[in-house]
C-alpha cells in the first residue's frame, strides 16, 4: 500500500500549553492522536505515555497476530502506564488521555479508539465520522435525549467517560475499514471538531493537497475561537496491493 500523510498540532488561542500529543510512523503504517486530560503537565504527560507505548509495543510485536489484538494490547498498556505515573507523582494524579490511532495492513485500516477524539473517513467526496465519542453527551445523543444542536451547547459535552488513565480496566473500540484507492483517514481531538462543524472539515480536504489542509483545518479552528489545543492527522491512501 502507498500512502501520504501530514500532521500537525496546534496550542489554539485560548491555551497556554499543549495537552495533546500525535503519532505518524510511515514504517509501522500507525497513526495517532491523544488528548490529554489533568492539571499542571498531566495532561501532556499522559498523551506522550499514550503514543510512546503505541509506538513501543506495535513496534514489538513480531507475530503475525490479528493487528486489531495489538492495538487493543497497545491501549491496554497505555492505560496501566499512565496510571502507574499517576500513582508515583501526586503533581500527575488524576491525570488522563483520549487515544484514537489506526494501524494499515494489507488493504484494511485497523482502528482503535477510546475517549472523544476522532477517526473520520472521507470516500468518493463523503466524509463520514468512523468512531464513536465516549462522553456523557454523545450517549445522550445516541439515546434520543438531546439533538446534536443541543449537545453542542450543552455545559457536559466536555465530560468523558472512557479514556487512559482513569480506571484499572478500559475497553476499547475497535474496527477495521477495508480501504479504497483514494481514500483519506482523518484522526483528530476536539479541539477540532469542537471549532468546525463536519461539512466544513469535508470541503477543506476536499479542496486542499494533504499538507495544505492540515494547516486549513487548524487555521478554521483557530478562526472560530480556538478554545482548545487542535491536533490533526490525515492519511490519504494513494495505490493499493
Amino acid at each position: 500500500m502507498k500512502t501520504l500523510s501530514a500532521a500537525n498540532t496546534d496550542t489554539g488561542r485560548k491555551r497556554t500549553n499543549n495537552e495533546d500529543a500525535f503519532l505518524i510512523d510511515q514504517e509501522l503504517r500507525l497513526y495517532a492522536v491523544a488528548d490529554g486530560i489533568g492539571g499542571h503537565s498531566g495532561g501532556e504527560v499522559a498523551s506522550r505515555i499514550a503514543v510512546e507505548t503505541l509506538r513501543e509495543r506495535v513496534r514489538e510485536d513480531r507475530r503475525e497476530r490479528d493487528p486489531g489484538d495489538v492495538l487493543n494490547d497497545a491501549f491496554i498498556l497505555g492505560n496501566t502506564r499512565v496510571i502507574e505515573a499517576g500513582a508515583t507523582d501526586r503533581g500527575l494524579a488524576g491525570m488522563g488521555t483520549t487515544l484514537t490511532a489506526v494501524l494499515l495492513k494489507g488493504t484494511s485500516a485497523h482502528l482503535a479508539h477510546a475517549g472523544d477524539s476522532r477517526a473520520y473517513l472521507l470516500r468518493e467526496g463523503m466524509l463520514e465520522q468512523v468512531t464513536e465519542d465516549h462522553g456523557v453527551v454523545a450517549e445522550q445523543v445516541r439515546a434520543g435525549i438531546v439533538t446534536p444542536d443541543q449537545a453542542r451547547r450543552s455545559p457536559y459535552r466536555h465530560i468523558i467517560t472512557r479514556a487512559l488513565g482513569i480506571e484499572r480496566e478500559l475497553l476499547v473500540d475497535r474496527r477495521t475499514i477495508e480501504l479504497r484507492e483514494n481514500d483519506v483517514l482523518l484522526l483528530c481531538t476536539d479541539g477540532l471538531t469542537e471549532m468546525i462543524e463536519d461539512r466544513e472539515i469535508e470541503r477543506i480536504l476536499l479542496s486542499s493537497a494533504l499538507p495544505d489542509a492540515v494547516q486549513g483545518l487548524i487555521a478554521a479552528a483557530n478562526r472560530n475561537g480556538g478554545v482548545d489545543n487542535i491536533t490533526v492527522v490525515v492519511v490519504k491512501v494513494e495505490e493499493l496491493p
